[in-house]
């Protein structure tokens, strides 16, 4: 008893003499008193008084000596700091309150007023540093087990994570310990005072925020920690009025939304995913439902931002997981049903309509419209995985109705301040953006059913209308929304008329007037970044449907020169445009206006359409690695048009319904489709080619040719590496291999041939250039020698008379 009072008596000297703070160099050592004494206190409460006084020397400021202190003490430093989230497992509630106000105090830190003699305070966040080097975040959410059923220490510990959660490392050591998963099981746990919800949710917002969100989502991925959230959001927005519930009820809500992204935490099983579809569509729908009995939307700023996630919630529910897990496909066939259920399509349709009565006492106008933009929006997501629902609504009428209403006169002024009114302020452009979003997000998908709906309310007609409307907008104002709109509507028109006769009457010649200047585009423009590109493509792609395989049609565009524009677009010589352009032509040139037009264009330097085109393969086969000398001449006849990629490919047997390297290669470049255009052409007579040009002409016209030697080449190679053919087929494979090799050198010859000739011809050029040099010469030795003849008889009377004789005498 003698040596404990002792003990007390020394310990409280020790207190009084660190009262204003303790030396880095003393640290290690009260660090081993506190462990004492936390042994000690099974035996003597009276330790209990001074360990928490002890504890509380560690919320001082640390002094150094030395500014190399802070270094020189780091590993000692961090282990007693450590030390402290260990002595968490002493069972004195007064002792893990202390520890937790000493930690708090990292944060807070104030000076002293009195330092020791020859020290002064460490840097201010040196003690919070030691505590990410120690892992104290790490121990401390482990420590949340011992606390289980203590409500005070558990707040003051929640407190304590709250603040080491702003630290990126610290959040990182949290996730280690699993925090997520264990602070979400607490969430519901009983406390008046609402602070274990509210500093929970803070903590797990900061884990996201600072930590993998991937590990953080992983971590709620049991049933217990979903069902957990589901039931203390739910008593949120049932019970919850306060502004503070309300904004704590969204932030549930927003981790609600990242947890809906990952397919693997069980939303639906838990129950979960059906309270926020319902809360979604609750205002919509109108129809009882006993998950959301007594709430009541106070169209508060709160709630507005509460619509809007649950909207988002929906977007993320309705996207299809096809490339995920069976399990994965299985949980959203479940999602599907309770969206149908639900009437998440209606209560979306709803809002596919001018605000009727704007303002008091439901949304504002610029509410309503940033909530109408938002429900179109997810309409686009949600209307292709629920096609009998998006046909029985009438979807198809509803949206052709809103967007002409919003090309029309009607006076309104968006106010195009939220994420999807980009570009809408004082118009319906942001409107007509979503609208026409979704129906391309519908006829994507090919389902005759949408498409014979659409074009039975005279679909084509009204899209025509509104590409004119962008058009004209287009001009006053460039704008990428104004962009995505033509490139939209282009689409649209290209699923719905690509293979039907009649509907390609309707676009007919008014879809081609309005095409027309979609070709005539500046080059310039292309590069600007603001979408050009794609709504050149778009055009092309109307073009292929819309157009072509309607006669008349098609004798219209080549009557509009669009022909012409083509072959210009075709000179432009861009490789995104090339294989379209080239498509279309060729699909042109079965109508025999097209050749005669390709035949009569000229491009820049009086550029031929058969020098564009061979100019072009050339460049294909550059970039394909194909071997040719420097004149363009053949130099392997056994594989003449082989790509470098084609003769790295080893010999892979294949069933014959798998087409081979050879076979795959036409259609992933152009050069096929060149060759399809100089049959039509015609190989001779060909005007504004070069030698150069007629010796890469020689290799085109044997392409399908060598594309057949290339093909058996490929057959004989698979057939040695399964068996041995017999002795006549084997002879009638050689024979085929000569014949292609054959070809090969026949061309090469022929090439020759060309080469020579047009050496030949330049050495005559060059000769009768020569002769009218020599000529001109002579002539004026000539001229000169007639002028040295004049001045002669001038200045001597002699050779005037002799002169005047010779002349005479002539």
């Amino acid at each position: 008893n003698d040596l404990e009072k002792k003990q007390l008596k020394t310990l409280k000297k020790v207190v009084k003499h660190f009262e204003n703070g303790l030396p880095l160099k003393k640290v290690a050592q009260i660090s081993e008193i506190l462990n004492l004494c936390a042994e000690k206190m099974h035996e003597q409460e009276a330790f209990t008084e001074l360990l928490c006084e002890l504890i509380k020397l560690f919320g001082l400021p640390f002094q150094k000596q030395k500014s190399s202190d802070e270094t020189n003490y780091s590993f000692e430093v961090a282990q007693s700091i450590a030390q402290l989230g260990y002595l968490m497992r002493v069972p004195s509630s007064q002792v893990k309150i202390q520890i937790c106000k000493s930690i708090v105090n990292f944060y807070d830190m104030e000076l002293p007023g009195k330092l020791l003699s020859g020290y002064q305070p460490v840097s201010a966040n040196y003690k919070i540093q030691m505590a990410e080097a120690g892992r104290l975040a790490e121990i401390l959410v482990l420590s949340l087990a011992l606390v289980e059923n203590q409500l005070t220490e558990k707040l003051w510990l929640l407190k304590v994570l709250q603040h080491l959660s702003t630290s990126e490392i610290s959040c990182r050591q949290m996730v280690k310990a699993q925090a997520a998963s264990r602070l979400c099981l607490y969430l519901n746990g009983a406390d008046p005072s609402g602070q274990l919800v509210f500093r929970s949710s803070d903590i797990l917002w900061n884990l996201l925020e600072n930590a993998s969100k991937e590990e953080v989502v992983n971590q709620f991925r049991s049933l217990e920690c979903v069902h957990t959230l589901k039931e203390v959001f739910v008593g949120l927005v049932m019970h919850g009025f306060q502004h503070c519930d309300l904004q704590l009820r969204n932030d549930l809500l927003v981790i609600a939304t990242l947890l809906a992204e990952n397919p693997a935490v069980p939303m639906i099983e838990s129950g979960f995913a059906k309270v926020l579809i319902v809360l979604a569509t609750f205002t919509e729908v109108k129809l009882p439902n006993p998950l959301v009995k007594g709430f009541k939307f106070t169209y508060t700023y709160e709630d507005f931002e509460m619509k809007k996630l649950l909207f988002n919630v929906i977007g993320i529910l309705s996207k299809d997981p096809s490339a995920a897990q069976v399990n994965c496909l299985f949980f959203f066939v479940w999602t599907l049903q309770l969206l149908s259920e639900n009437h998440v399509m209606p209560a979306l349709l709803y809002y596919v309509k001018r605000n009727q009565k704007p303002g008091f006492p439901d949304w504002s106008a610029a509410q309503y419209e940033e909530l109408q933009l938002h429900a179109i929006a997810v309409l686009t997501s949600v209307a292709p995985v629920l096609v009998d629902k998006y046909l029985s609504c009438q979807a198809n009428t509803l949206l052709l109705v809103f967007l002409e209403w919003c090309i029309g006169q009607d006076p309104f002024f968006g106010h195009g301040n939220s994420f999807h009114g980009k570009s809408g302020r004082g118009n319906k452009l942001a409107q007509m953006r979503y609208s026409l979003r979704v129906l391309r997000s519908v006829v994507a998908l090919y389902d005759d059913a949408v498409n014979v709906n659409l074009c039975d309310q005279g679909a084509i007609s009204q899209l025509l209308d509104i590409l004119k409307y962008a058009a004209n907008k287009l001009k006053e104002k460039e704008g990428i929304v104004l962009l995505e709109i033509q490139a939209n509507v282009l689409f649209i028109l290209s699923v719905l008329c690509e293979s039907d006769v009649h509907r390609k009457e309707l676009f007919s010649c008014e879809g081609i007037d309005i095409l027309i200047p979609f070709f005539e585009i500046d080059p310039s423009k292309l590069y600007s970044g603001l979408g050009y590109n794609r709504l050149l493509l778009s055009a092309l792609d109307c073009l292929w449907s819309c157009v072509i395989g309607y006669n008349i049609a098609e004798n219209y565009f080549i009557e509009k020169q669009g022909i012409f524009l083509l072959l210009d677009l075709l000179a432009l010589n861009e490789k995104n445009l090339c294989n379209i352009i080239l498509g279309i032509l060729v699909e042109f040139s079965d109508n025999p206006k097209t050749t005669l037009h390709m035949h009569v264009w000229r491009g820049k330097r009086d550029q031929t359409a058969a020098n564009l085109l061979i100019h072009l393969w050339r460049q294909e086969e550059l970039e394909l690695g194909v071997r040719r000398n420097q004149y363009g001449m053949i130099v392997d006849t056994k594989r003449p048009i082989a790509t470098s990629f084609q003769k790295q490919q080893r010999v892979i047997p294949v069933p014959a319904s798998c087409p081979s390297f050879a076979i795959m290669e036409i259609s992933e470049n152009i050069r096929a489709k060149i060759y399809s255009l100089f049959c039509k052409l015609g190989f001779e007579n060909l005007p504004g080619l070069s030698a150069k040009d007629l010796v890469t002409l020689a290799i085109i016209q044997r392409y399908i040719d060598f594309k057949i030697g290339e093909v058996w080449s490929e057959i004989c190679a698979e057939l040695k590496e399964e068996f041995r053919p017999v002795t006549s087929d084997e002879r009638t494979l050689k024979v085929t291999s000569a014949l292609s090799e054959s070809t090969g050198k026949a061309v090469a010859a022929l090439q020759t041939k060309v080469l020579e000739s047009q050496c030949h011809h330049e050495i005559q050029k060059e000769k009768k250039t020569y002769k009218k040099i020599q000529a001109t010469c002579t002539q004026r030795e000539l001229i000169n020698k007639s002028w040295e003849n004049f001045l002669i008889r001038t200045s001597n009377y002699e050779a005037l008379k002799v002169g005047n004789l010779m002349e005479q005498k002539i």
